[in-house]
């Protein structure tokens, strides 16, 4: 990641609550065939977070502890705030002295963008604004959350109107925290009156009926545009008389994983 700062755009999305076993399920089936066609041999990687739930995952991240490979060794990361003794940041590692990641590429020059989800981004709180005050702008509203049935369309309309703001030139880093897979995603399986792991997928097919318009948006700007897409964590639905997450399941710890370069005019 090193050698791509400054001559790309960055991306980073959360699909809130995503589990792996879902998640790879559906690409395996074809019912997400826009993620297939962006992730890395069409497969996505089985890592394991560094936390539970949202806020603690998410300061994770953009210290630069993305989710672990599941295979034992030493992951050289992508990217790292600098840290005395870290055994984890190698040659191709952009290691930068600032204390998360939004604060690190706005002192480079990048114009840095969140569109929150979850209510860890609503900024209705104290609590609610400590994330989304990282970056030079932040976005949320209720139809970006997790009642919404088409959360992820309003962030995109949001989206659009937020890069023709920006100047051609200057790199931007876009974060989008996605809400749809969080419960309650009973709405986006019809006729369902619970949550379950049938809504849960549901509400992943709906995502990636819009990742194709992201994609387009953000290569719109004719630069090749770095993209991480991961899960934060992970849910239970009763496995072992558990529900939600916060909790040391492996369901919960289990997350799908990918980066890959985008390219203008590839979608």
């Amino acid at each position: 990641m090193r050698s791509l700062i400054g001559s790309h755009d960055l991306l980073l999305v959360t699909l809130d609550t995503l589990r792996y076993d879902v998640a790879a399920d559906l690409a395996a089936r074809g019912r997400t065939p826009t993620l297939v066609r962006a992730l890395p041999g069409g497969r996505w990687e089985r890592r394991h977070s560094p936390a539970s739930f949202t806020y603690a995952s998410h300061h994770a991240f953009f210290a630069g502890f993305l989710p672990t490979p599941v295979e034992p060794g030493r992951h050289e990361r992508l990217y790292a705030a600098e840290f005395p003794g870290s055994e984890t940041s190698g040659p191709d590692t952009w290691v930068f002295n600032a204390p998360d990641l939004p604060t690190a590429l706005s002192d480079v020059g990048y114009h840095t963008v969140c569109l929150g989800g979850v209510g860890f981004f609503n900024r209705r709180s104290p609590l609610g604004g400590v994330l989304p005050g990282l970056f030079t702008e932040a976005h949320w509203e209720p139809e970006f959350g997790v009642t919404s049935p088409t959360c992820l369309d309003a962030q995109l309309d949001r989206l659009g109107e937020v890069l023709a703001r920006v100047p051609a030139g200057r790199p931007l880093f876009t974060f989008l925290n996605v809400a749809a897979m969080h419960q309650p995603n009973r709405h986006h399986l019809p006729g369902a009156e619970a949550d379950d792991l049938a809504s849960h997928a549901a509400a992943l097919e709906y995502v990636d009926g819009r990742m194709g318009r992201l994609f387009a948006l953000a290569t719109g700007r004719r630069r090749p545009v770095f993209t991480i897409v991961c899960s934060d964590h992970g849910t239970a639905y009763g496995e072992d008389g558990h529900t939600g997450h916060r909790i040391g399941h492996d369901v919960v710890w289990t997350v799908p994983y990918a980066h890959f370069t985008l390219h203008p005019g590839e979608w």
